[in-house]
C-alpha cells in the first residue's frame, strides 16, 4: 500500500470512501460538518495533483432502500462551499448507469458524489459483487473513513482487493487516526495514563482490560465509578451503577494491583437530589453518598488528584467524560481533565482524545487544537482500543 503523501494522483480517478454520515435537522440542514471538513485535505491534495474525485459514503441507517430522508443530495451544496466553490456533481445511484456514466465523464479537478451506499443492503452485507461494481468507477482506491473501519462492509473492507497495493492508500484522516492509535497502543512513552469515563463499566470493560497491559495509570470517572464504589462496600445513594458488574469491578482492581497499574478513582463527588441542572447539590466523599442523592460529577479534590497524574504523564488516552458535562453545573470535572490534558500536551506529552462524548467535550470547551490528536472514529477507535482487528485497516494492509 502506498503512502498518501507520496502518491501522485495526476490523471487518476480517485474513488474515496469518506464518512459523510453527518447529522441533519428537519430542514435537511447539516448541524455538524466536522466529518466533512476532516476529509478536505485529502480531496484537495488529489485535485491539486490533477486527479478527479469520486466520493462514496453512507448516511444514517436506511431500512428499505432509497428515501429522501437519507439522501446525500442534501449535502452537495455545502460540500461545494467547503471545497471553495468547486462544482460537485451528484449521481442518484452508486452503482447504476448514471454513476458509471458520470464517473467515466469526470475530468481532472472535478468532483462526483455518489448516492448513499446503504440504499443497497449489499453494502452492509459486505457483498463482493457490489464491491466490484463500485471498484470499476475509479482507478485508485482511497479509504479515508476511519469511522467505518470496524465494519466489514463492501466499500471499506471488501473493495480493496480489486485494487493492487500500488493503487490503494489511506487518506489523510485514516492515516492520522491509524498512526495516532498505534502510537498510543503500541509505542506509548511511559508514564502512560488512560482516562476512562462514561456511564457503564460494561461499555468500557474490554478497553480497561486491554489497557491493563499497557498503561501505568488508569483514571476512572463518570457513572461507571459508582459500580466500583458499591462493589467495595461504599454508599452510592441513587447513583447510576451496574450490580451485575460489581464482581468485574473488583476483578479489575485486583488485576491492576497484580500488574502494578495504578487505578485512580474519584475521592469526592458532586452529588444532586435530582438529575437536573437546577437540582440541589453538595460535595460528598466517595462511598458516602446519602440516600436519595446521585453522583453527577467528580469533586474538587478528585480534579486536583487527576490533574497531578495527568501532568506527570508522557502519553495520555482520554475516552469518556467525568460527569454529566452537558449540564453546566456538572461539567467542572470534565473541564478540569481537558485543561490538564492540554497543559500536559503543551509540556511535551502525546495526547489522544477518542470516543464521542470526550470529543464533544474538548470541542465544547475549545480544547480541540490543544491536544495532539482528536479522533473522529467513535466506534472504530473504541474497538481498536479493545484490541480488535479492524477490517477496514486489515484489508488495506493485506
Amino acid at each position: 500500500m502506498s503512502s498518501f503523501k507520496d502518491f501522485s494522483f495526476a490523471g487518476k480517478k480517485a474513488l474515496i470512501r469518506v464518512d459523510f454520515n453527518v447529522p441533519l435537522n428537519e430542514q435537511f440542514e447539516i448541524t455538524d460538518d466536522n466529518r466533512m471538513r476532516a476529509t478536505l485535505p485529502t480531496i484537495s491534495k488529489i485535485l491539486k495533483d490533477g486527479g478527479s474525485v469520486i466520493l462514496m459514503s453512507h448516511l444514517g441507517r436506511p431500512k428499505d432502500g432509497p428515501t429522501n430522508q437519507f439522501s446525500l443530495k442534501h449535502i452537495v451544496s455545502h460540500l461545494s462551499e467547503l471545497l471553495g466553490g468547486v462544482t460537485v456533481e451528484f449521481a442518484n445511484d452508486c452503482i447504476g448507469s448514471e454513476a458509471v456514466d458520470k464517473a467515466a465523464a469526470l475530468q481532472p479537478g472535478q468532483v462526483l458524489l455518489l448516492e448513499n451506499l446503504r440504499f443497497y443492503k449489499e453494502e452492509e452485507k459486505g457483498d463482493i459483487a457490489f464491491a466490484e461494481k463500485l471498484s470499476k468507477l475509479g482507478d485508485v482506491y482511497v479509504n479515508d473513513a476511519f469511522g467505518t473501519a470496524h465494519r466489514a462492509h463492501a466499500s471499506t473492507a471488501i473493495i480493496a482487493q480489486f485494487f493492487s497495493p500500488a493503487n490503494r492508500t489511506f487518506g489523510l484522516v485514516m492515516e492520522g487516526e491509524v498512526v495516532s492509535a498505534e502510537k498510543v497502543m503500541h509505542a506509548a512513552q511511559k508514564p502512560f495514563t488512560a482516562i476512562i469515563g462514561g456511564a457503564k463499566v460494561s461499555d468500557k470493560i474490554l478497553i480497561i482490560e486491554n489497557l491493563l497491559d499497557r498503561a501505568t495509570d488508569i483514571i476512572i470517572g463518570g457513572g461507571m465509578a459508582y459500580t466500583f464504589f458499591k462493589a467495595q462496600g461504599g454508599k452510592i445513594g441513587k447513583s447510576i451503577h451496574e450490580d451485575d458488574r460489581m464482581p468485574l469491578a473488583l476483578e479489575i482492581l485486583a488485576k491492576a494491583k497484580a500488574k502494578g497499574v495504578q487505578i485512580h478513582l474519584p475521592v469526592d463527588n458532586i452529588v444532586a437530589d435530582d438529575f437536573s441542572n437546577t437540582a440541589n447539590t453538595q460535595n460528598c466523599a466517595s462511598g458516602e453518598i446519602p440516600d436519595g442523592w446521585e453522583g453527577l460529577d467528580v469533586g474538587e479534590k478528585s480534579r486536583e488528584l487527576f490533574a497531578k497524574v495527568i501532568l506527570a504523564s508522557k502519553t495520555i488516552l482520554w475516552n469518556g467524560p467525568m460527569g454529566v458535562f452537558e449540564m453546566e453545573n456538572f461539567q467542572a470535572g470534565t473541564k478540569a481533565i481537558a485543561v490538564a490534558v492540554a497543559e500536559a500536551t503543551q509540556n511535551g506529552a502525546f495526547s489522544l482524545v477518542g470516543g464521542g462524548d470526550s470529543v464533544s467535550a474538548v470541542n465544547q470547551f475549545g480544547f480541540n487544537d490543544k491536544v495532539s490528536y482528536v479522533s473522529t472514529g467513535g466506534g472504530a477507535m473504541l474497538e481498536y482500543f479493545e484490541g480488535k482487528i479492524l477490517p477496514g485497516i486489515a484489508a488495506m494492509k493485506g
